[in-house]
């Protein structure tokens, strides 16, 4: 037993001589990754979670790469050795997490912005780069070869369900072959006296439309903030549509489970959208061409920003809770293609900004990536629309204290900005009118 324990201290001596001549010029000032972290974390007072395995792993010059000004740029410089990168979380806790190539720090957005400023002083010099980027977009997403393939629109439309003011109407459409988008309907179902105003105010009998891509919160378009939204919009007087994302809903079921996570689900949940808006131009006669909006949360705010690029049909926009200049979105399907690499890099404020003189709304919050938003991304864009004498057509609803979600204020926000850019009836803005279904109804 003595003799054992003699031989386990040698060793553990041994391995501490060891390991401190790797912490000398000879062995690259060598230290563990742990060692050097909890270093940090003492001389800070932070602390520390891992998303990645750090077992074993070791960092040469370690001690050299503590700048004693700059916690930030110390966790930088310990980070990049391996391709990790650290995000700030709540109060003093940091989390370290694989590199990620959708998601940067705001300062790099603030970079980035900057550069792209210098690419255009006029509307003329803007839209040269929008043409050119649209149509690289266009190719890295490899949306065209797809729409070539699309066969002939044959919907199979669902019972239709009269609720107070609106009817509601699942609607399934074959787009490629043996593939479907399956989405709901909304359409105004106003009495007479309702309509003849409506008629009156806005000079003919037609409604305008609003496409709805999805975002990626729990239950989908069959969730009740979901319902709310268009059918709130619908007893207003816009017909809207919206969709499964690609593996989602419905859309799981004829795909699987994790199609979801596959570059597929960028290219083919912008088909859908545009299945869906030609479908409802072509085969209703009582859409408003001039009143086509899109928007989305979330996810559906990257693909509102798409359709923006995608399609010069839309109106007006507004994309929620997504937008950043330091953030692609992430999912694959936000960032499954490389579209954000064409005309030599790209982010989704300039996307957005191709939008201009269009009216534009972006509704921004104080707990997610968003947060920046009152200070860069809206007066880049602001600056894009006064090329157009248009700065009265872009606003930003900024919401300090909420975090990332769809909930009643912004969903408020939105209803006012079509209400101002489509002539949509306010006083028929009541979302305790609507009739929350079941996900069978739908």
């Amino acid at each position: 037993m003595r003799k054992s324990i003699i031989c386990a201290l040698i060793a553990i001596f041994a391995c501490n001589i060891s390991l401190s001549a790797q912490n000398t010029f000879a062995g690259h000032y060598t230290r563990s990754l742990h060692d050097i972290m909890e270093t940090v974390a003492q001389r800070w007072g932070v602390r520390f979670k891992y998303n990645v395995d750090t077992t074993g792993l070791r960092l040469p010059y370690a001690d050299f790469r503590v700048r004693p000004y700059s916690l930030e740029e110390t966790l930088t410089n310990i980070c990049k050795y391996f391709d990790f990168n650290w995000w700030k979380q709540n109060g003093n806790l940091y989390k370290i997490k694989p590199y990620e190539y959708p998601r940067r720090h705001v300062e790099e957005g603030t970079k980035m912005l900057a550069y792209l400023s210098t690419l255009y002083s006029d509307c003329q010099q803007h839209e040269a780069r929008r043409d050119s980027v649209r149509r690289e977009v266009r190719a890295r997403l490899g949306i065209d070869s797809m729409m070539a393939r699309l066969v002939p629109c044959k919907p199979v439309l669902g019972k239709k369900i009269v609720c107070d003011g609106y009817t509601v109407q699942s609607v399934t459409i074959e787009t490629l072959p043996g593939e479907h988008v399956f989405g709901t309907i909304y359409t105004p179902h106003p009495d007479r006296v309702t309509r003849r105003r409506w008629s009156k105010a806005w000079g003919t009998t037609k409604y305008p439309l609003i496409i709805c891509p999805d975002g990626h919160f729990s239950g989908g378009r069959f969730r009740p903030d979901e319902q709310q939204r268009l059918g709130t919009y619908a007893r207003m007087g816009a017909i809207c549509v919206d969709f499964d994302i690609y593996g989602w809903g419905l859309s799981e079921q004829e795909y699987g489970a994790n199609s979801h996570q596959t570059d597929r689900a960028h290219v083919i949940q912008a088909l859908n959208a545009e299945v869906l808006l030609n479908y409802m131009l072509d085969s209703h006669n009582d859409i408003d061409h001039r009143r086509i909006g899109v928007n989305g949360g979330s996810g559906g705010g990257s693909h509102t920003i798409l359709l923006t690029v995608l399609d010069d049909r839309f109106t007006a926009a507004a994309p929620t809770v997504n937008l950043a200049s330091h953030f692609d979105g992430g999912c694959p399907c936000e960032s499954g293609r490389p579209i954000m690499l064409a005309g030599g890099g790209t982010c989704n404020p300039e996307l957005l900004s191709f939008f201009a003189p269009k009216p534009l709304q972006v509704v921004s919050d104080g707990g997610d990536w968003t947060a920046s938003v009152p200070s860069l991304e809206y007066p880049f864009l602001q600056r894009i629309y006064g090329f157009y004498d248009a700065k009265d057509k872009v606003e930003n609803v900024h919401l300090p204290n909420e975090r990332h979600d769809y909930g009643p204020n912004k969903r408020k926000a939105n209803y006012d900005f079509f209400c101002r850019v489509f002539g949509l009836d306010r006083t028929r803005c009541d979302e305790n009118k609507i009739k929350i279904l079941s996900t069978n109804d739908l």
